[in-house]
């Protein structure tokens, strides 16, 4: 397979996260999302996820969810303390749904259109906190410079926080007839390619833009944040998933993977 251009891969990207958008609006959690938003202490963040913004702290901060998708994680920040909170996409469809979502809160986010790689100056040093969650990481062709580029907009002294899938579960498909044998290396080089709606359960036998997810190891995400000046304050491995439910399967082994990670990273 011939390997899509950094630019090819983020430009298809955005528009398959544009044509699914359509698809996640369609579904019984929306208007239970639109109902639940109004309330000042909604949040949709996790036990695990919250640990450790508790630990670093978000009262009184300035925050940015670099990814935010239709902003549900954004304005669940305020429950947490924040002064300001910022979402940061590409997908101009979820953005829609992030300000559908923002106007209906009683705390004002702000949603802003961008790719990772071409972000505002004005944004640059202006955030407390930095938030990335599932499925952010795998769909950047470059981990090493995403790295830099979100360092860019920290202060000095700003703290990254990841909660992300672990990529030893890049190895496995749950749909193989063994779901639990290895199907592709650790150190794959070239991405997954999808050429059907991205949807976070099930399939949609449809035609959609190429999606490319490509496949990060940990060294490679360690390097590439400590080059971007960032220092690994907090990281650790859960037996738990937080991705599709498909992925279930693979908790509560007798031989347990690493399903999940949280870190931390500080801008010196």
């Amino acid at each position: 397979m011939e390997m899509p251009t950094k630019e090819t891969a983020i430009a298809s990207n955005r528009d398959a996260w544009n044509d699914s958008a359509r698809h996640h609006k369609d579904s019984p959690e929306w208007p239970a999302l639109l109902e639940a938003v109004r309330h000042s202490d909604f949040s949709c963040i996790d036990d695990t996820l919250r640990e450790v913004l508790e630990q670093v702290g978000v009262a009184g901060k300035d925050a940015v969810q670099v990814g935010c998708n239709n902003g549900r994680e954004s304005l669940s920040l305020f429950a947490l303390g924040a002064r300001s909170v910022v979402g940061i996409d590409q997908s101009q469809a979820f953005l829609d749904q992030a300000r559908e979502l923002a106007v209906r809160s009683p705390h004002c986010a702000t949603f802003i259109e961008a790719d990772i790689h071409h972000l505002p100056t004005e944004l640059h040093e202006q955030f407390d906190l930095a938030l990335i969650t599932i499925g952010v990481l795998n769909w950047m062709p470059d981990i090493a410079e995403f790295f830099r580029h979100v360092a860019q907009i920290l202060k000095p002294g700003g703290a990254l926080v990841i909660y992300e899938t672990h990529p030893f579960l890049e190895m496995f498909d749950p749909e193989a007839n063994d779901p639990y044998r290895p199907d592709s290396s650790y150190f794959r080089s070239e991405p997954f390619v999808q050429t059907q709606p991205i949807v976070y359960e099930g399939k949609v036998e449809q035609q959609a833009p190429a999606s490319y997810w490509f496949v990060h190891t940990l060294g490679a995400m360690f390097s590439g944040a400590l080059d971007a000046g960032l220092r690994i304050s907090h990281f650790k491995e859960y037996p738990h998933s937080n991705r599709e439910e498909l992925y279930d399967r693979y908790q509560q082994q007798k031989a347990q993977l690493p399903l999940c990670f949280t870190w931390v990273g500080i801008k010196g």
